[in-house]
C-alpha cells in the first residue's frame, strides 16, 4: 500500500475538520454509539488505516460515553508519531491524558477513550485484525484506495461481527476548479484514471468507492446514510500541494501529456484567483 507522510496528514487535517463539520448534521453518531454499545460498558471501535489518529480525534468527542479504540496502520513511522500527536491534541483541548505501556487514555467532557494501536498490513494480513468484538469499524480517506473484492471481504467480516461502519472523507470523483481553465477536464480525466490504479489492494475504486460501499452494505441489510464532506481550498500550501499532486499524477498516468499538464500547472499556479473543491462523501451504515 502506498504510504502517506505525517507532514501531508498534518497539512490536510484542517480541511478534513472543516469537511467533517459540513456533514456532521446528517449523522446521529452519539445515538448510533448508544445503540451499538447496548449493555457494554464501552463502545469497541476499530480504526483502519489510522495514520496519526486524526479519525479518533474527530470522532471520539462526537461518539460520547466510554470507548475502546484499536488503531491499525501498516506504517511504523506513523504509529510511532501517534502518541505524540494525540498527546499534543489532548493538551491543546484541555483533556485529561494518561499514558501507559503501548496505550493511552484520554478523557473529555462526557466521553473517555482507551487507545491502543497495532501495526498490520491491511492488504495481506487483514485477518490478523480481529473484528469479532468490534461494534464500530471506521476509517478515513481509505475506501477510494481499495478494490471491490477487498471491500467485499471486509464487509463480510463486519457483518459477522454485527458492527456498524463509519467511513469519512472518501473521494467521489468531483474536482471543481474556479475559475475554469482550458485544460481542466483533460488533467482531471488523467488524475481520475490514476486514482483507479492499484494502490496495493487491487484496482482502486477511486471516485466510485462510496457508491460501491453503499450498494454492498445495503445488500447485506444495512441502513446506509451518506453526506457530502468536501474540501474547499482557496489559497496557501494546500492549494499548491494539490496543484502539484494532481499534475504529477496526471503525468505518471500519461507521460506524453506533459505539454498540456505542464501548461495547466503553470497557469493554475500563477492564477491568484484559483480555488478548488474536492468532492468527498461520509458514509454511516448500521445493521
Amino acid at each position: 500500500m502506498s504510504g502517506f507522510s505525517a507532514d501531508w496528514l498534518a497539512l490536510r487535517e484542517p480541511f478534513d475538520i472543516a469537511a467533517r463539520a459540513e456533514s456532521a448534521a446528517a449523522f446521529d453518531l452519539r445515538g448510533m454509539a448508544d445503540r451499538m454499545r447496548g449493555g457494554a460498558k464501552a463502545l469497541s471501535v476499530v480504526d483502519l488505516g489510522c495514520g496519526t489518529g486524526a479519525n479518533l480525534r474527530a470522532l471520539a468527542p462526537r461518539l460520547g460515553g466510554s470507548q475502546r479504540w484499536l488503531l491499525v496502520d501498516h506504517d511504523p513511522k506513523l504509529l510511532a508519531a501517534l502518541p505524540r500527536v494525540i498527546g499534543g491534541w489532548a493538551r491543546a483541548q484541555g483533556l485529561v491524558l494518561r499514558a501507559g505501556d503501548a496505550q493511552l487514555h484520554v478523557e473529555g467532557a462526557g466521553w473517555d477513550a482507551e487507545i491502543r494501536w497495532l501495526q498490520a498490513d491491511l492488504v495481506g494480513a487483514l485477518d490478523t485484525v480481529s473484528l469479532v468484538a468490534a461494534q464500530l469499524v471506521t476509517a478515513a480517506a481509505l475506501l477510494d484506495l481499495v478494490s471491490a473484492p477487498w471491500l467485499r471481504d471486509l464487509f463480510e467480516r463486519v457483518r459477522r461481527a454485527n458492527a456498524a461502519v463509519f467511513f469519512a472523507l472518501d473521494v467521489d470523483g468531483r474536482l471543481d476548479w474556479y475559475p475554469a481553465l482550458e485544460h481542466d477536464a483533460e488533467v482531471h480525466a488523467l488524475f481520475a484514471a490514476h486514482q483507479r490504479r492499484d494502490k496495493g489492494f487491487g484496482p482502486a475504486l477511486g471516485g466510485e468507492s462510496s457508491s460501491t460501499a453503499a450498494a454492498l452494505l445495503e445488500a447485506m441489510g444495512y441502513g446506509v446514510a451518506q453526506a457530502r464532506s468536501d474540501w474547499h481550498i482557496d489559497s496557501g500550501p494546500m492549494l499548491a500541494s494539490m496543484i502539484q499532486g494532481i499534475a504529477s499524477a496526471a503525468l505518471e498516468q500519461m507521460p506524453g501529456a506533459a505539454p498540456v499538464v505542464d501548461a495547466w500547472r503553470a497557469q493554475r499556479s500563477a492564477s491568484p484567483q484559483s480555488r478548488l473543491c474536492v468532492g468527498h462523501l461520509d458514509l454511516l451504515a448500521v445493521p
